[in-house]
């Protein structure tokens, strides 16, 4: 396990990583991207199951544009948009790293996409990509994600990715526009990756 910051960081934040498969390319949100990121960010049934409060006005999400550049060049965040492969100049959903924890080697991410992307595989797919990179690439040893217990498409999308539910933590976190909420935690480690392989 690496736990040199320079050397764990440089694959993360030296420049924007790429992912792409044949399905879907991972890349920065630009502002051409703002009328998609609106259309997702001011869904109320995206965030029914999140800890985020939607965004009705467009500038406050033209502006989180910038924040989502702030928090990675303060290497504290990645937020990839998810495109399709066949179609990469509209932003259909959103691929986040967050909450490095150096010290044990390990991230937490979320994700979720414009509603009328749901049910074709680019969630499971966009978290597989995601986990490729940290685990072969950036050397991370962890990558956890916390779920509310309701939200069941979520908790399948990463069981298909490999992880194991770990457990509920009841009324452990505090969630905008949801009060004190239980969470599930998912995890999923570099051996068990491996070993799928």
């Amino acid at each position: 396990m690496v736990n040199n910051k320079e050397e764990n960081m440089d694959p993360i934040f030296d420049s924007f990583p790429i992912l792409k498969s044949d399905m879907l390319v991972l890349k920065k949100v630009e502002e051409e991207h703002v009328d998609e990121l609106f259309e997702i960010y001011s869904n109320d049934v995206i965030f029914k199951y999140c800890g985020i409060l939607p965004k009705h006005n467009k500038d406050t999400v033209r502006k989180m544009i910038g924040h989502f550049e702030r928090d990675f060049n303060k290497q504290t965040r990645v937020k990839w948009g998810i495109f399709a492969a066949d179609q990469q100049d509209r932003l259909i959903g959103i691929m986040e790293m967050f909450d490095l924890n150096q010290k044990v080697n390990m991230v937490t991410i979320g994700y979720f996409l414009a509603e009328a992307y749901w049910g074709r595989g680019y969630a499971t797919e966009a978290v597989r990509l995601v986990l490729e990179f940290l685990f072969l690439h950036a050397g991370i040893n962890r990558v956890q994600a916390d779920v509310m217990p309701q939200n069941e498409v979520s908790k399948k999308v990463l069981l298909k990715n490999g992880f194991m539910k770990e457990g509920t933590l009841r009324q452990a976190a505090l969630w905008s526009g949801k009060g004190v909420v239980d969470r599930e935690v998912f995890g999923i480690l570099k051996e068990e990756y491996c070993l799928s392989k």
